[in-house]
C-alpha cells in the first residue's frame, strides 16, 4: 500500500512549503524540457519571471496549496511555456518546480504560447502534497 496522509498532514505539508519560500519569491517559467528534479541544473529559456506574493500562500486548504497568483507581466523571452521553478527572493535558492501549460498542469496560463513582450497570467495553480 501506498503512504497516505490526513488532510490536515497534507496541509500542514503545504504551509511548510510557503514558510520554505519565504515572502517575495521568484516565480519562473522556461521553455524546453524540465529538470530531473529541483536540484539539477535549469534547463531551457527563461520567459517570464514574477514576484510571489507576500505571503507566497494563504493556508492551505483540503489538502492543497493555491499560492497567491502575482500580477501579469511582460514576457522576456518567446517561447513555449513547459516548466516552471519557485525560487526563495535570493532568486538562487530553488525551493520546487512543475509543469505548466493550459491544462493538465500544474500552473494553468493564460496562453503556453509566450511571445516577448507580452503580458503573461497564471490563470490558476494548485500544488498538493502527496499520499491522498
Amino acid at each position: 500500500m501506498a503512504l497516505q496522509s490526513s488532510v490536515a498532514a497534507r496541509n500542514a505539508e503545504a504551509d511548510s512549503w510557503t514558510t520554505s519560500v519565504g515572502n517575495g519569491a521568484k516565480v519562473r517559467l522556461y521553455s524546453g524540457t524540465p529538470p530531473a528534479d529541483v536540484a539539477a541544473a535549469i534547463t531551457g529559456t527563461l520567459l517570464v519571471e514574477w514576484t510571489g506574493g507576500t505571503p507566497f500562500a494563504p493556508a492551505a486548504s483540503g489538502g492543497a496549496l493555491s499560492p497567491t497568483l502575482p500580477t501579469a507581466v511582460a514576457a522576456s523571452a518567446a517561447g513555449t511555456a513547459t516548466h516552471w521553478r519557485v525560487y526563495r527572493s535570493d532568486g538562487t535558492t530553488a525551493v520546487f518546480q512543475g509543469t505548466a501549460g493550459t491544462s493538465g498542469t500544474d500552473m494553468i496560463l493564460d496562453s503556453a504560447t509566450i511571445a516577448s513582450g507580452v503580458p503573461t497570467y497564471i490563470t490558476a495553480w494548485t500544488m498538493t502534497p502527496g499520499g491522498a
